[in-house]
Parts: structure tokens; C-alpha cells; sequence
């Protein structure tokens, strides 16, 4: 009897033990194709992690690197969440129809124009266009009324942009989309003639203050960063918000969507309504990152220019077409 019941223990012991090992390799875990910015993602995964117990695999990479990269996967795709600094990449992963959309209870933490209108996918935190100017040479009573003025002649020499970034590529997806393929067109043409290429808006910003070029085209983020840092770079300069809907108000939103072709679709549901969600939107505005959370309940304050006094154009975020700029912006020797 004792033999016996000694074999039955054992019995269960090895049942028991493998069990626990598999259970203990199975933790859950979503991999996010992340293009936004990895330091800012790097901060708010753990977050998710402690509140919910599911792991964050980041594969980082630039809008449209994963974004083709997602279309070559396609339903074999290991991703389950895909997060964009700027929407067209996001567009472009829509159009192929490999999103499965969001929860409506999630789409509702932030404003509908400010999410793809078919609630494939939504924005998490954006950036506002601005125009960075150097304040020994330009007087603020001087500063152009639009974005498309900087085309124009009077301003040969005087503005620089970084236009082989997904930020600008952003921009010109906008004002093709407000003002037409014609106008863009013109409008990329008077900006060749009179601009300054720089790579990188922090370059950009650096050379307006240095005084080097008087005027250049950025999002909000790089002037306040460096303002909060030591302000080497943006103490003898300053930024301009453009209003009243004009292309150059154009806030560029990062988008979070989850794929058809994950296995996690419930986790992976959460990890974007942590995203827009208080704590995450939260953890955004308490970043580094100094960009605008877009869930209204939350402030970003720092010092920086409230969304609420913003205006930006109203524009559907799935109309924003990257690939389109990109050959356009080809074929007019910027790329």
C-alpha cells in the first residue's frame, strides 16, 4: 500500500511540474511593430506590462519600413499591434486591409477627428507644424500667413526644411490632400527654389538659431525639447503656430491599429486602449517626448502651446496618401 500510494504521488508531482513550466513560458506577450519614438515606447510599455501582466515585444523601425514590411507579411505577420509616428504609413497598412479595427469604447477616448473614420485605427499623440524663425532676423509682424507663402519669392534663401523625413513627408501628404496634387506641386517647386536642405529637423532648428538661414519648417516638439534642456539651440529663435486652418496648422497624428492576422486580438485591443487611455495618455504628457496627447482629459501643459488653442485643418486621417508623396516629392528632386 505504501508502494502504491508513493507511485501515485510521484504520479502527480510530474503532472503538476509540467504544467507549471508550460504555464511559466506561456506568459502573455504582444509584439508591437513600433515606428513611433522607441525612448517614448521604451517608457510606457512597462506601465502596461504592471497593470495588465501582458508583455510588450517592440520591433522598432521607421513608418514605412514596417509599414512595408507589414504588406510583404501580410496574414503570416507576427505583429500584433502597429504604431506610426505619422498617420500616411498607417493609411497605407489600412488600405491593404490588414487592420481589424478598434473597439468602439476605445475609439471614444479621443475626438473623431482624430482616428480613421472607418475605426480601423486612431491617434495616440501628435505633433503641431510649425515655422521656427531665427528672432534677430525676422520680425514676428514679418511671418508668413500660411505655410504656401513660403513659396513665394520674397522668401528665396530664407526658409530650410529636412525633407527626406517621414515629419515633412507628412506635412506635403497634408497639403496635397487640402490643396490638391497642382497646388502642392507648385507649391514643393517655390519651396526648392527658395529653401535650404537640412537632414533632420534638430539640423534645422540648430541653423535657425545659429542664424544661418532665418525661418524653418518643423514640428513643435524639437524648439520646447531643446528649451527644457539647455535651449543651446533654440534660445535666439522662436515658433510660429499657423492658424485658421491653414496646411501649415497641420497636427500630425501617430496612429495605433491592431492586425487582422494576430493571435492576440484581445490583448493586443488593450495595449491600444492603454494607449488613449488616462495612464497612458498620462505617461505621454509626463514624457520626455512633449507631445500632445489627444485623449481630452489630458493636459500636456509644460509650457507648450495648449491643443486647445490649435487649428488645424480638418482633415480624414485615412486620406493621407504617403506613397503618392513620396513619388511626387520623387519626381521633384527631393528624394
Amino acid at each position: 500500500m505504501k508502494i502504491n500510494r508513493l507511485a501515485g504521488a510521484l504520479v502527480a508531482i510530474a503532472t503538476i511540474l509540467p504544467l507549471g513550466a508550460c504555464g511559466g513560458q506561456d506568459k502573455p506577450s504582444i509584439t508591437v511593430y513600433n515606428a513611433q519614438h522607441e525612448e517614448l515606447l521604451t517608457a510606457l510599455t512597462p506601465i502596461f506590462t504592471k497593470e495588465t501582466g501582458i508583455e510588450v515585444k517592440l520591433r522598432n523601425g521607421s513608418d514605412f519600413e514596417l509599414a512595408n514590411q507589414l504588406v510583404q507579411e501580410g496574414k503570416a505577420s507576427p505583429a500584433d499591434v502597429f504604431l506610426t509616428e505619422n498617420s500616411p504609413a498607417m493609411s497605407l497598412v489600412e488600405g491593404k486591409g490588414l487592420l481589424s479595427g478598434l473597439n468602439r469604447s476605445t475609439l471614444d477616448l479621443v475626438p473623431q477627428q482624430y482616428r480613421a473614420r472607418s475605426g480601423a485605427w486612431m491617434g495616440f499623440a501628435a505633433r503641431s507644424t510649425v515655422l521656427v524663425y531665427n528672432t534677430d532676423a525676422v520680425r514676428r509682424a514679418d511671418l508668413p500667413k500660411s505655410l504656401l507663402d513660403l513659396a513665394d519669392p520674397k522668401w528665396k534663401g530664407k526658409v530650410a526644411f529636412s525633407p527626406t523625413g517621414a515629419d515633412f513627408q507628412a506635412i506635403v501628404s497634408a497639403v496635397l490632400e487640402l490643396e490638391g496634387e497642382g497646388a502642392a506641386r507648385r507649391w514643393l517647386a517655390g519651396l526648392k527654389a527658395n529653401g535650404t536642405v537640412y537632414q533632420g529637423n534638430n539640423v534645422v532648428l540648430k541653423e535657425v538659431n545659429a542664424g544661418a538661414i532665418d525661418t524653418g519648417v518643423i514640428y513643435h516638439y524639437y524648439w520646447y525639447r531643446d528649451q527644457q534642456e539647455s535651449g543651446d539651440n533654440s534660445n535666439d529663435s522662436a515658433v510660429h503656430y499657423f492658424g485658421d486652418q491653414d496646411p501649415g496648422a497641420f497636427l500630425s497624428v501617430s496612429g495605433a491599429g491592431v492586425l487582422k492576422s494576430s493571435k492576440r486580438q484581445t490583448d493586443a485591443q488593450k495595449f491600444v486602449a492603454f494607449l488613449a487611455g488616462r495612464t497612458g495618455q498620462q505617461a505621454i504628457a509626463d514624457s520626455y517626448a512633449l507631445e500632445y496627447p489627444l485623449n481630452a482629459d489630458i493636459d500636456l501643459g509644460q509650457g507648450v502651446k495648449p491643443l486647445s488653442e490649435l487649428e488645424p485643418p480638418a482633415i480624414d486621417l485615412s486620406s493621407l496618401n504617403g506613397p503618392t508623396v513620396i513619388a511626387m516629392m520623387q519626381s521633384e528632386g527631393f528624394l
